[in-house]
């Protein structure tokens, strides 16, 4: 289970680049595949879209239980929104004798961070606004769970061009509970060269384009905006 990070070359550990290099087949989403294409000539390659990620790992778990070692991708950290527990259920449930090692990496949500400022310095939540595992009345639980005691919020998957009103309807739980003023970054292909970024607030974020492929990290009451970054002070200076 290799966790390439967020997509650019600079941003994987070297232990996952030597995980992939080691391997004989490697198989991702076809998008992951591609951003690692300088490391895979001669492997054999195991590619396939969204939804099929049952059937991709199970192609895996079969080719490393015919010996071969396998590289398994997951962008960011595999143990987070990624491939890693999906691999532990099925080696579990369909009996397969191998071994699993889980090489994590940069995840999206620290990615974003690093391009913003410092907003994540303190307590905070990741959220992912995606409904297609999750109901989204369980979603809904855990953002008024989460939006009156003052955690910094990392939103994953936060709009398609279907799916508008789960962020809609996101950032109205958090603006009841919170200033409109709030500091709130938009990070989209975060650590990739084609990286953008903004800082808006609560009050205005619906106003900018946002796609699945952003990261939004909405502030507390300790975050502002210190000569363009976005910061959530620790209290050091306090």
């Amino acid at each position: 289970m290799v966790g390439i990070g967020p997509g650019g070359r600079d941003h994987r550990t070297y232990r996952a680049v030597e995980a992939i290099s080691q391997s004989r087949v490697v198989a991702g989403y076809h998008l992951y595949l591609e951003l690692v294409a300088d490391l895979t000539a001669g492997k054999e390659l195991i590619a396939s879209g969204m939804t099929h990620e049952v059937q991709r790992c199970r192609q895996a778990l079969q080719r490393a239980a015919q010996g071969e070692i396998v590289a398994l991708l997951s962008s960011g950290d595999p143990g987070i929104y990624g491939m890693a527990g999906l691999a532990i259920e099925l080696r579990h449930a369909e009996g397969f004798d191998v071994a699993i090692e889980i090489v994590p990496g940069v995840t999206a949500a620290s990615a974003a961070a690093a391009a913003l400022g410092a907003p994540l310095m303190l307590d905070f939540a990741a959220i992912s606004l995606s409904d297609l595992l999750v109901p989204w009345d369980t979603i809904r639980q855990r953002l008024c769970a989460v939006a009156p005691v003052d955690l910094v919020v990392a939103l994953y998957n936060p709009r398609s061009t279907k799916r508008v009103r789960q962020l809609e309807e996101a950032v109205a739980i958090l603006r009841a509970a919170r200033s409109g003023e709030t500091p709130v970054g938009i990070v989209t292909d975060a650590g990739q060269d084609e990286q953008s970024l903004l800082i808006t607030d609560l009050t205005h974020v619906l106003g900018h384009k946002i796609t699945m492929r952003s990261i939004v990290i909405v502030g507390n009451r300790a975050t502002q905006v210190i000569d363009g970054w976005m910061v959530t002070a620790r209290g050091y200076l306090i």
